[in-house]
């Protein structure tokens, strides 16, 4: 279980590392590749990417390091809530493929929270 439960926080920390940087220092680059940014502020883009990077952090480092590891299912459960946001947000402006991969991103997040707890 610890082996499943390491690749899935190294999956979603890298993830979440690439796209909340990419929101978060470039986002001009944001701007071209995902639709929504286009329509939001840069403020709520750069906030969103900052805890994306957080999140992708929390999942990784304070269990590896073994300082703190109980922080670890909290940035799960973080992760897990931006997932929850932003399929509300990606259903009402009707992108379902985005919605799917908010849904295996939500079940991952869970996965690792309830794991690690």
């Amino acid at each position: 279980m610890n082996i499943a439960l390491w690749a899935v926080q190294i999956i979603l920390g890298l993830m979440f590392l690439f796209a909340g940087s990419t929101k978060a220092f470039s986002y001009e680059k944001a701007k071209t590749s995902m639709p929504w940014v286009q329509e939001s502020s840069k403020g709520l883009v750069v906030f969103i990417g900052l805890a994306e990077v957080l999140g992708a952090i929390g999942l990784i480092l304070p269990y590896a390091l073994g300082i703190a590891p109980i922080l670890t299912p909290i940035a799960a459960i973080g992760i897990a809530i931006i997932m929850i946001l932003a399929a509300g947000f990606h259903i009402k402006r009707k992108e379902n493929q985005a919605i799917g991969m908010n849904i295996i991103l939500l079940a991952l997040a869970l996965f690792v929270a309830i794991g690690r707890f």
